[in-house]
């Protein structure tokens, strides 16, 4: 009896690339509006992917990344820390949000936020996936 083949997992189309920093407001958000945006798209649609497995050169993130159509980086602030790690793995992304720059939401503590302001950080998300 033959063995089932399995298939290799396909990439999804879209690579996010989230800040996720914590000591922020605007880092904070880069990462919950990320996590309401997979709670709206199929996985094959658009996926958060590993943004430490970037300078760690992790096989399989590398050739996600690789496949991916699109790479969108989302960063908190103008330290562009997500960009700047993606683009030091040596990938160009295709879109970059700054929150601060393109959401016009001001830097401060990590919970002066408001679920308007994750709204609006998950709507750009979208809009750069092209899925608005």
């Amino acid at each position: 009896m033959a063995e089932p083949q399995q298939t290799k997992p396909t990439s999804p189309e879209n690579a996010l690339f989230v800040c996720f920093g914590g000591m922020s407001n605007v880092g904070t958000l880069s990462g919950l509006a990320g996590l309401e945006v997979m709670r709206e798209v199929t996985p094959q649609k658009a996926c958060i992917f590993c943004l430490g497995a970037l300078p760690a050169r992790t096989e399989s993130v590398m050739g996600k990344t690789l496949n991916a159509q699109r790479i969108i980086t989302v960063d908190g602030c103008a330290v562009n820390c997500a960009r700047k790690i993606v683009e030091g793995a040596g990938f160009q992304p295709t879109r970059s949000i700054t929150i601060e720059q393109d959401c016009g939401i001001k830097k401060g503590p990590s919970f002066s936020f408001s679920d308007e302001d994750v709204q609006t950080v998950k709507q750009a998300i979208l809009d750069a996936l092209g899925l608005s």
